[in-house]
């Protein structure tokens, strides 16, 4: 579980996240949307304890991230898995060798790591890509390689920032999906995205975000994005 708890977050005179509260339940699935600069990314870096909130509470099943010192913060980090819009891959290292870093930062035995990443790079797709090199794989391959090293440790909860911000409609379609089967195996996900196609591709819960407010919250079958709003009140009045 996922709590926001009145957070705040200021940079100097500038007010990123104004009292911001939200639950994100064990399991669930929620974008994050909203506009450039509501305030997705800035929730993303407090929950990854790269910002400290200026007031209020963060807290991932039921350890708060103020009562984590820094020198300990990787212990926090190891509930969460993250994928970047910009990948954040090693350009020296393989695709495998890329995927199985997490395991190996926790010094697991040899055979379970190379085990472990045979697994995952089935997962999405890319055991045949496995001994490539970043600069050799295209966009989207780019990212199911950021998905696999995110999810490798298998963590509580799954964080992305904008993973589909670089990728072709059809490939964030392929990239969703692959997010919603780490989901259904019982990874928590939270997506920040301003991508409202594939927001409204896939009926889910929304958190929107506008200059750092919580304006819309809404569960599964409810969400309504403003185009579509619009255009339901105009043919209502086209109708009437």
């Amino acid at each position: 579980m996922i709590i926001f708890e009145k957070v705040a977050k200021k940079f100097g005179s500038i007010v990123a996240l104004d009292e911001v509260s939200f639950t994100v339940e064990k399991g669930e699935f929620v974008f994050l949307t909203g506009p450039s600069g509501a305030g997705k990314t800035t929730v993303i870096k407090l929950l990854l304890g790269e910002y400290l909130a200026s007031a209020g509470e963060i807290e991932i099943s039921g350890e708060k991230l103020n009562r984590f010192p820094k020198n300990k913060l990787y212990l926090w980090r190891r509930k969460l898995g993250v994928v970047f819009q910009d990948y954040k891959l090693f350009s020296d290292r393989t695709v495998a060798e890329n995927v199985a870093l997490p395991l190996e930062i926790r010094k697991m035995a040899a055979g379970e790591i190379a085990s472990r990443t045979r697994e995952t790079l089935e997962l999405v797709g890319l055991a045949e890509r496995a001994s490539l090199f970043p600069s050799q794989l295209s966009g989207g391959e780019l990212q199911r390689t950021s998905l696999a090293r995110a999810v490798i440790t298998a963590p509580e909860v799954l964080l992305a920032d904008e993973p589909t911000g670089n990728l072709d409609p059809r490939t964030s379609e392929e990239m969703i999906k692959l997010f919603r089967e780490v989901n259904k195996a019982g990874t928590t996900v939270l997506m920040a995205t301003h991508n409202q196609g594939i927001v409204d591709s896939f009926k889910t819960r929304v958190i929107e975000l506008a200059r750092g407010k919580v304006v819309r919250d809404e569960k599964e079958g409810k969400y309504q994005s403003k185009c579509q709003a619009s255009n339901a009140q105009g043919q209502k009045e086209k109708d009437d």
